[in-house]
């Protein structure tokens, strides 16, 4: 390991602002930094451990029916309610036969942790399937959900499961049941990383060069899960988060590391560049451009509070601070690698280079000269297919998943297709209907229910323990993701129930899983127009001032949001539709702002580092054709290696078992896919080839008003 000299900026140049001052003492307290890194990665991880996680997964919707139910029985229950699970038998000669092997596993799933009571499917009303098959029984509670360790879960699994014999299925359904079947995870993220090195090696026929972006991204990503444990002790913080900080964190650390290394090694190829200059170069160009890039992904992350929903907002913290951190490790601890290492990196890049037969960068200029012979073709070509991928996306029904959508091997997926089969497929999912009135206008509710044709059955109704508030449970005909259950819940609000209140004076509210998913998905598409427009808005801003365009910004918004409708058409047909063998139901209904903000986000970065680079061009010739070939020449390998790092981490979580990373990770890989590949490489250079001189056109009132934010070194 050999330390360089203290950095030192090349005569004549102006003097550092606030970016080199850091990531100046950076290089030149190199081992310093990287200490204080290790310290910083240590302290956190170790207090994380010590504190540990308070997850909190806000799902409340101020407003909606489904939460007003909600809001009911918490203010009518004189207890918190407490978690459980169900135990799901089914016996092919009948459950009579076989009551003696019920009664000895029930016995035993009484004695275990945290069981609270043990419902008998003999005497308990409603538990047994008309044939005398199917029956099941719940497994109360002594705690919250939130608050069941996942070992005790699994122990009465087990122990239930004993008793299984052929002819006596037994299966264990329920949230905690579901949970604890997941894996702990950890296979996505490594094969992203091993798959992400490969990449990096290819491209820099070095492993030490390819590890420094790695090292980079693994110690912003190792901190911000700290860090992000600390906060969900004072913020809301969803329980997945975690992982969609992991899947965004891997991917933006790994890229801003690597766009600014390739600006450093391309600087070192030069003649008569030292490291020092190269580095200085590198952080006066792709540093910025970093900086910048990650600006524009926090803006649309933070776009998502413009939503008001609970979980959403603390994802979005979540996943802000991960980008922060990234970019605080790329201008602070890839220096002080970069400067630890200098002298061995040197050796490779020169030794790679000189390897190599082609001048860096021909192919790219031939493909950007070849577009802007016909700019049009690839052009029409491009949008089409985006625009055919787009559609899909319009029929998208969102929801939220359940034990429907589960593998057909996870004991919960078995009791909820045993639960369907006896009790029909609606009884996975009842609608929970609230009656605020007195006994008669109970009644009534309960007969206009089972009057409706989309449902199957209704319970008897319940009052709550201060006779206040009655609850009818309604079994509809299809199953809860069905598309007819979310009409049945329409139905239900805009005509019938309405109907009943003007003859009873009573309160009716529809509330349940499948009621809320709906509401969900309502207050989503309320306020999406308000999300798209201060994202958009803000991020065509901050691009306007960097490139003093008005087409440029614009040309970013519809593209950025082509790739976006692109990939949200490919989830549609994959998860929804059930293609390449995927498991069909609804979208996740956060997964699509949640992509939406991400992605916009990512595809300004590679806006940014494509433009920054041609823009330096047109400044230094005033030639845009040739800005355009050089602009792509010298950033599109880059741009594609950095693509295919951020396909192959985020594919990898096709790997996870759990439903929404699977929706995330094909929905960021297609739109990193298209961004990098047909966008960026094809569209833009046909883009810029027909816009000319007037890309970089801004009026002179417009160029007065805004600030000058600079990413070229001048």
């Amino acid at each position: 390991m050999t330390v360089d000299t203290p950095v030192r900026r090349p005569p004549g140049t102006k003097p550092p602002g606030l970016l080199h001052r850091v990531s100046g003492w950076a290089m030149r307290h190199a081992g310093l930094a990287l200490l204080l890194w290790v310290l910083v990665l240590a302290a956190v991880t170790a207090a994380a451990t010590v504190v540990g996680a308070n997850y909190k997964n806000d799902n409340s919707l101020p407003g909606t029916d489904s939460q007003r139910v909600t809001d009911i029985f918490q203010a009518h229950q004189p207890k918190g309610d407490t978690a459980s699970v169900q135990i799901v038998v089914r016996a092919d000669g009948g459950l009579d036969a076989d009551k003696s092997r019920m009664a000895s596993m029930l016995a035993v799933v009484r004695t275990l942790p945290h069981v609270a009571s043990v419902a008998d499917p003999f005497t308990a009303p409603g538990s047994m399937s008309t044939d005398r098959r199917t029956a099941y029984s719940t497994v109360s509670l002594d705690v919250a959900q939130a608050d069941m360790p996942v070992e005790d879960v699994r122990t009465i699994v087990q122990r239930a499961q004993d008793f299984a014999a052929p002819g006596f299925q037994v299966e264990v359904g329920g949230d905690l049941a579901r949970k604890a079947a997941d894996s702990s995870g950890g296979a996505s993220e490594g094969a992203g990383i091993l798959a992400a090195l490969v990449i990096l090696v290819f491209l820099f026929g070095s492993l030490l060069a390819a590890t420094l972006p790695l090292l980079t991204a693994v110690f912003a990503v190792g901190s911000t899960v700290g860090l992000l444990m600390l906060a969900s002790h004072l913020f809301t913080v969803p329980d997945y988060t975690t992982p969609v900080m992991m899947l965004v964190g891997l991917g933006v650390g790994i890229d801003y590391a690597l766009l600014i290394f390739s600006r450093y090694r391309h600087e070192l190829l030069k003649s008569e560049t030292d490291r020092e200059t190269a580095a200085i170069v590198a952080l006066d160009t792709a540093g910025r451009s970093v900086l910048f890039a990650g600006c524009t992904v926090v803006i649309a992350l933070l776009g998502l509070l413009a939503l008001g929903l609970g979980s959403l907002q603390g994802v979005a913290l979540g996943v802000t601070l991960t980008v922060l951190m990234t970019m605080l490790a790329a201008v602070t601890l890839l220096p002080a690698l970069l400067t630890l290492f200098g002298k061995r990196i040197e050796r490779s890049v020169r030794k790679h280079a000189a390897k190599q037969r082609r001048t860096p960068g021909e192919g790219w200029r031939k493909l950007a000269g070849m577009v802007q012979r016909g700019p049009w073709v690839p052009l029409l070509l491009g949008v089409v297919a985006l625009v055919a991928l787009s559609l899909p996306a319009l029929n998208m029904r969102l929801g939220f998943a359940d034990a429907g959508t589960d593998d057909p091997a996870k004991t919960s997926r078995k009791a909820y297709d045993l639960l369907a089969d006896g009790f029909g497929p609606g009884f996975n999912g009842p609608l929970v209907v609230v009656s605020e009135g007195d006994r008669t206008a109970a009644q009534l509710l309960g007969q206009t229910l089972a009057a409706d044709p989309g449902i199957a059955a209704v319970t008897p109704p319940q009052l709550t323990p201060d006779g206040k508030v009655a609850t009818v449970l309604a079994f509809p005909k299809s199953a809860p993701q069905d598309a007819a259950t979310s009409d049945l819940v329409q139905r239900l609000r805009d005509d019938t129930l309405p109907k009943l209140e003007s003859e009873t004076r009573a309160t009716y509210l529809v509330g349940g899983a499948t009621a809320a998913a709906d509401d969900f998905a309502s207050a989503v598409s309320k306020r999406l127009p308000i999300f798209v427009l201060v994202v958009v808005g803000l991020s065509a801003l901050l691009l306007m001032a960097v490139f003093r365009s008005v087409l440029i910004p614009l040309k970013a918004a519809v593209l950025n949001l082509l790739s976006i409708g692109a990939s949200l058409g490919m989830i549609t047909l994959v998860f929804q539709q059930g293609w390449f063998g995927a498991q069909a139901g609804p979208i996740e209904a956060f997964v699509p702002v949640m992509i939406f903000a991400i992605v916009f986000g990512l595809s300004m970065d590679y806006e940014v580092f494509l433009v920054s680079r041609i823009h330096e061009e047109w400044r230094r010739t005033k030639d845009a054709r040739a800005a355009v070939r050089e602009g792509l020449a010298t950033t599109g390998s880059v741009i594609t290696a950095a693509a295919a790092i951020m396909i192959v981490v985020f594919g990898a979580f096709l790997l996870s078992p759990d439903r929404m990373l699977k929706q995330f990770g094909l929905g960021l890989a297609t739109a990193v896919l298209l961004d990098a590949l047909l966008i960026r490489c094809i569209i833009v250079p046909a883009v810029l080839r027909l816009m000319g001189n007037r890309a970089w056109w801004l009026p002179r009132w417009l160029d007065r008003t805004l600030p000058r934010i600079a990413l070229e070194k001048d």
